[in-house]
């Protein structure tokens, strides 16, 4: 493996296309992602004089956009406004342009905050707007694959090593990586946590003030350290708020923030009437694996040495990648992840429209056992035909069955099929 991988600008995001046929049959279309993660790049490739560039980063824009809405949206045709999240008031002339004249692709927006969650605008763009997810690379975009293992595998496919198979030392590096374009751009280890720790101080300092009133900003990055050791872990805001000196009821709030900011990401448990003692709480997952290890201060080495400690990043890693595979899947497809009192678990459970099943439990060692599988089994009994395929991801280079749907599989089927 080489130790700097390619400039954003040989890297084709799978979003592209997406972003293209939406602007051709929708009003407005909302990129919504991190910081950094390649939206306004993705964004100015559909800039041109009929559809200027503005940027809300600006402060003269920003101010315009703020103080007279209305007057801002109303000299404009079509635009490409970046960084949206930092003038909701924006939103509401936005409607009532679009409403005037509603000829599509009026308006591509970006923002580094999930506006799609906030009720006041999801419902105020209801039927006028496209959302489109765009994270760090994946995988696929980075080696140019096609990235269709979610579409495969509910097709019907079997599952297939193929080729650019990563083992060991070199899957330890991918995840210590990450996906964040400029972290990718950076040659060595020191360098991508110096970026990686002076983005999650911008983000804390500045945009959670964009979404959000926080008398107690300064707690959210002891929070965000709090959160790194318990990635992987069920989510328990009492005991996030003890280690803080904050109550149950703001703990949950804050981590909510940061899930509007695309840091972390939580699944929700999965749940069925057949079995009754299922876990129905929530877990923890970051988006990024690198920001996640700089966090932690997880190095290589030490990871190397500490398979159960890797664990943690590597399945965060996973879910990770396979929520980039749903971003540009035609698919409808629901995360969340199974659990039971026996601590028996299936870390993901993908579900489509059709309550169809997929499993996915990951394994940071080489090894995988019959009992790996008990999770597994027991969702495939709970759902009967509608179980398409279990998979046990871990550090292999080929595809072992153990039942019927039920194959180990490497970790590089992520991005090799």
């Amino acid at each position: 493996m080489t130790d700097k991988l390619f400039p954003e600008s040989m890297i084709d995001r799978k979003a592209r296309p997406i972003v293209e046929t939406s602007l051709a049959d929708t009003r407005v279309v909302l990129i919504a992602g991190p910081r950094q993660a390649g939206k306004t790049t993705l964004a100015r490739q559909f800039s041109g004089p009929e559809r200027p560039y503005i940027t809300l980063d600006d402060a003269g824009a920003l101010n315009a956009a703020k103080t007279d809405p209305v007057g801002f949206v109303r000299g404009i045709n079509r635009a490409v406004i970046d960084e949206v999240q930092r003038a909701p008031e924006l939103m509401l002339a936005i409607k009532e342009s679009v409403d005037r004249d509603d000829a599509p692709g009026r308006f591509l927006l970006t923002g580094s905050a999930n506006l799609a969650t906030v009720p006041a605008i999801a419902d105020s763009l209801a039927g006028r707007m496209a959302v489109i997810q765009l994270l760090p690379f994946a995988q696929s975009e980075i080696h140019s694959t096609p990235g269709r293992l979610l579409d495969r595998l509910f097709s019907g496919d079997e599952p297939a090593a193929g080729e650019n198979v990563v083992l060991g030392n070199d899957l330890v590096e991918i995840v210590l990586r990450g996906g964040y374009p400029e972290v990718l751009r950076r040659a060595t280890p020191a360098r991508r946590i110096a970026w990686l720790e002076d983005y999650v101080a911008l983000i804390l300092d500045r945009d959670v003030r964009d979404i959000a009133n926080i008398e107690q900003l300064d707690r959210l990055p002891r929070l965000l350290d709090v959160l790194a050791e318990h990635a992987g872990q069920l989510v328990n805001h009492s005991s996030f708020g003890a280690a803080l000196g904050l109550s149950s009821v703001t703990a949950q709030k804050y981590v909510s923030i940061l899930e509007r900011l695309f840091l972390i990401r939580t699944l929700t448990p999965w749940s069925n009437n057949r079995l009754s003692r299922l876990i129905k709480t929530p877990k923890l997952h970051f988006l990024d694996t690198g920001l996640l290890a700089t966090l932690r201060e997880d190095e290589g080495d030490a990871l190397r040495e500490n398979r159960s400690r890797f664990g943690a990043l590597l399945e965060s890693f996973v879910v990770s990648e396979l929520l980039k595979l749903a971003s540009w899947s035609e698919r409808r497809l629901s995360f969340s992840h199974y659990r039971t009192k026996d601590q028996d678990e299936v870390d993901v459970v993908i579900e489509d429209r059709r309550g169809r099943i997929v499993g996915i439990e990951v394994k940071a060692s080489a090894t995988v056992r019959s009992e790996d599988f008990r999770g597994l089994r027991q969702l495939q009994d709970a759902v009967g035909d509608r179980f398409v395929r279990g998979l046990v991801l871990h550090d292999h280079d080929r595809v072992t069955p153990f039942g019927e749907k039920l194959q180990a599989a490497p970790l590089s089927i992520l991005w090799t099929m």
